[in-house]
């Protein structure tokens, strides 16, 4: 353990950002699995309602710095795929 009062804080503060990090990167993995259980059940209706909650999270997930903004459009671009394959 760290004996310095600032090494303290840096050990405090990084628990509480991975902790944040780890719950925004496991909704976002949620959305992105009910997006693509709607798509294999050839669900447009709910697929697209799932889309644009996945994508809203990862954008927000984006601009929190949790992912590069290319992953990000990667993700989204594969998703928007898999839906509009549904037609």
């Amino acid at each position: 353990m760290a004996n310095i009062k600032s090494a303290k804080k840096r050990v405090l503060v990084t628990e509480i950002k991975t902790a944040r990090n780890k719950a925004i990167k496991s909704k976002v993995k949620t959305c992105i699995k009910k997006v693509e259980a709607a798509v294999a059940n050839k669900d447009k209706e709910t697929a697209n309602e799932a889309l644009i909650v996945a994508i809203s999270e990862i954008n927000k997930a984006t601009s929190k710095g949790l992912y590069h903004k290319n992953n990000a459009a990667r993700k989204v671009s594969r998703l928007t795929k898999a839906v509009n394959s549904i037609a």
